[in-house]
């Protein structure tokens, strides 16, 4: 436990920048992992551990402030860039949206009339979700606006984006919004990377009995990144924990007297965050034969585990989820399992799609911090860990990972 605790420690740390696409974060964490994947003793499936990819990802790498009627809001706590906001400097005046264009053909014409060039629009959360109904030139209206900002009332939940509007957007917290403002300065500094250069991890130890066949254990390492230069999402949870267990188990079986009857693969996957392009990338491109998996099991959200762990296609391998069933009552490991079906939630997807038999394993119970800067290690109870790991090795052995 002190070595994983230690692992989350580091990969949710300041000095790896959210493990983002600002100040190279994900290279960081990558060059973490490939150093303890040698340490381990894991043998590389690339070169290096490597399998290079791009993608285009929408970043915040400079200025990130905003100050409302001379109040200064803080970035990651009061406000967040929506992840396709575009970059501006802007200072102006508040048009509060009316409520009524949603209803009333009046109210729509008065929009329509008014210049909002120099006007900074601010809406409720609720009413942003629904703009997409109001008759396409009102929505076109609505992005010649200086800024737009989105109030949110319970909390702010960071993700990322490929794309990039030209307009500047933000969700503020609602709480930090003053009454009756009128004047806003924002800067933000948004620049659309269209080729980012970024990797997954593959390192595995050849099986005793059956080197062709393979157990894969998948998560992802990268996270949201940076918002600005000094506001940084941890994703101690999301997912250092998943990475640190992945590091455990590969640590487990490199050992002589653990070495596996089946080859073991273990992926760290890259840009999980951005949409799952990492696992997208690798089932596209995969380094051994997709119908030679005989499970996949990806580890995501385990830093918790008060109330046990869900099982994401428990539904669905039916046989598969009885086993892990009766080994967690069998070994008391966690307080219950739930069973999911069928969710394109994390890295597991793509593969599952394609035919080969996979679970997605999350913790539940606990602190509920999630895309935001709360995430942090030093918050996160590892509650379930150590029983996750006993039933995570105990079902990998029973599907013929291990001679013992």
């Amino acid at each position: 436990m002190d070595r994983a605790r230690a692992t989350i420690r580091t990969l949710a740390s300041p000095a790896l920048h959210g493990r983002g696409y600002v100040q190279q974060g994900e290279h960081l964490a990558a060059t973490y992992i490939q150093k303890r994947f040698a340490e381990i003793g894991l043998q590389p499936l690339a070169s290096g551990y490597s399998q290079p990819f791009s993608l285009p990802i929408n970043t915040f790498p400079k200025r990130a402030s905003l100050h409302v009627d001379g109040k200064t809001l803080r970035p990651g706590y009061d406000f967040i860039a929506e992840p396709a906001s575009g970059p501006g400097a802007i200072t102006g005046q508040v048009f509060q949206l009316d409520t009524l264009v949603f209803s009333q053909e009046a109210a729509q014409q008065h929009l329509l009339s008014t210049n909002l060039r120099q006007r900074v629009l601010v809406l409720h959360q609720h009413d942003a979700n629904r703009l997409a109904q109001l008759p396409a030139a009102l929505q076109s209206h609505l992005l010649t606006a200086a800024a737009r900002v989105t109030l949110v009332p319970k909390k702010l939940t960071a993700s990322l984006a490929p794309t990039q509007q030209p307009q500047p957007q933000v969700q503020v917290l609602a709480q930090s919004w003053p009454a009756q403002t009128r004047n806003i300065k924002l800067q933000l500094d948004a620049v659309l990377q269209p080729a980012y250069q970024t990797q997954n991890l593959i390192g595995y130890l050849p099986g005793r009995v059956q080197p062709d066949s393979f157990l894969v254990v998948t998560a992802h390492y990268d996270h949201l990144g940076m918002l600005g230069q000094r506001t940084y999402f941890p994703g101690a949870n999301d997912n250092a924990s998943g990475t640190a267990m992945l590091l455990e188990l590969a640590a487990h079986y490199a050992r002589s007297e653990n070495r596996p009857n089946y080859s073991l693969v273990f992926i760290a996957f890259g840009a999980e965050e951005a949409g799952l392009v990492g696992s997208n990338y690798f089932v596209d491109h995969p380094l051994m034969p997709l119908e030679r998996i005989r499970f996949l099991i990806n580890l995501d959200l385990l830093g918790t585990g008060a109330e046990g762990a869900t099982v994401v296609n428990g539904r669905v391998f039916k046989q598969q989820y009885q086993l892990l069933t009766t080994l967690n009552e069998a070994g008391h490991y966690l307080p219950s399992l739930a069973a999911r079906g069928r969710a394109a939630n994390s890295d597991h997807y793509f593969f599952s799609e394609r035919g080969v038999p996979a679970f997605f394993l999350y913790t539940r119970g606990g602190p509920t911090a999630y895309h935001d800067v709360y995430d942090q290690a030093a918050t996160l109870p590892l509650t379930g860990f150590t029983g996750a790991f006993g039933l995570l090795r105990d079902f990998l052995n029973a599907l013929g990972a291990s001679s013992r």
